[in-house]
């Protein structure tokens, strides 16, 4: 246990430290903390193991972020953009599908599981890498960036349904339409009741503490409100973090029910959440993006083998391809189109879920495995780079 100690404040240090600096040299934040979890876990120094602890810290890391993000979140934007983000989010997740698959099998000769888990390893973009390069560089108002968002989202509900349907294929040879039918209803069920849930405790909060006449109440109150949200999520088959942006957006002070307007969250109420959140978002955020750089393990590529070369750039071109096609279904000037597809390319930890299933279905062996985790990599560490230098 005194070891875990020092383990987080070699991480929260280091974390604060690297990426700030960044900052000053006008790199996104974002990379500096992904950088610090490569240099300190199994890639380089393996100072810092990833344990229980760790991981569920960054679990809720990604689950303030995304509330705090949900919280700042302009509603009527997001409804501007809806069907752009939903066009940008569907070819996002599709292409990159199509695009592995054919090349696994006519190009690289895979077998079938295997392109299709290549598919749905380079389809989910990662919400929480992406939402954090777009706030550090103060871009989150912007209109491509609310299109990003949403699609973001929509990507990641995409995401977990492609997730199933594959894993589900090469367990079995096989699948199931009726569970895919079902957790469909169970994702379409969360989204229409879960916003007015939100309102109802948001509501009952600002009564309980008006009748207590203090506003202490409120910080833990809406901490458990984003924890319980991320368990409802999970109950429905989805990420908790969907559940944590949900709340955050209901909270938000701009948004409203249209058959529910009393249970708008008032101005006071939503200062006091801004407030508390605030502190939370800069404790637990950076341990996340340290942790999606421990679990980056770059000691398995084999960097002398042109064979890894040969797959690790074709690998990585669709996976580049998959996601920058996407800002194109939408109107718009080409600069603010190049901007969504870039933003749309880290895969970070989704990316490495499918990963390590694949390793554990048997589907990606050693050296596929090495491959696309490199990939990964390379996504990760380079979109935060080629977003900045877009937006210059």
């Amino acid at each position: 246990m005194h070891e875990l100690f020092l383990q987080l404040a070699i991480i929260l240090f280091t974390a604060r430290l690297v990426g700030d600096l960044f900052a000053k040299f006008g790199i996104p934040t974002v990379l500096g903390e992904i950088l610090v979890g490569v240099l300190l876990g199994q890639s380089a120094l393996g100072l810092i193991p990833i344990n229980d602890v760790i991981r569920t810290l960054a679990e809720i890391g990604i689950l303030v972020l995304l509330f705090h993000i949900g919280l700042e979140a302009d509603i009527h934007q997001l409804k501007k953009v809806g069907l752009s983000a939903f066009f940008v989010a569907t070819v996002g997740a599709l292409t990159p599908i199509f695009l592995s698959t054919a090349v696994g099998i006519y190009v690289l000769d895979l077998p079938l599981t295997t392109s299709l888990f290549l598919g749905g390893t380079f389809t989910a973009t990662s919400i929480g890498i992406t939402v954090g390069v777009l706030k550090s560089l103060g871009r989150l108002k912007e209109r491509f960036a609310q299109v990003v968002l949403g699609a973001a989202v929509i990507d990641d509900v995409l995401g977990i349904i492609a997730l199933t349907v594959i894993a589900q294929y090469a367990r079995n040879m096989w699948i199931d339409f009726n569970a895919i039918t079902t957790l469909i209803l169970y994702i379409a069920i969360f989204f229409f009741f879960s916003p007015l849930l939100a309102k109802i405790m948001a509501n009952f909060i600002q009564i309980i503490a008006r009748r207590l006449g203090t506003m202490d109440f409120v910080p833990s109150t809406v901490m458990a409100m984003v924890f319980f949200f991320a368990y409802l999520s999970h109950l429905f088959q989805m990420e908790a973090i969907l559940g944590a942006f949900t709340a955050g957006l209901a909270l938000s002070r701009n948004f409203s029910l249209p058959f529910a307007n009393i249970l708008r969250t008032d101005e006071h109420m939503a200062q006091k959440i801004e407030h508390t959140m605030a502190p939370l978002t800069w404790l637990f955020t950076p341990i996340f993006f340290v942790y999606v750089g421990l679990q980056i393990n770059l000691r398995v590529v084999d960097l002398t083998n042109p064979t890894f070369w040969k797959l690790f750039f074709i690998l990585l071109f669709i996976s580049f391809v998959g996601k920058l096609v996407s800002g194109f279904v939408t109107r718009g000037p080409l600069r603010e189109k190049l901007l969504i597809g870039l933003s749309m390319l880290p895969r970070g930890e989704v990316g490495l879920i499918f990963v390590e299933l694949g390793k554990q279905l048997r589907v990606y062996d050693e050296f596929m495995y090495a491959v696309v985790v490199g990939v990964v990599a390379v996504t990760t560490l380079l979109s935060p780079i080629l977003l900045k230098l877009a937006l210059r």
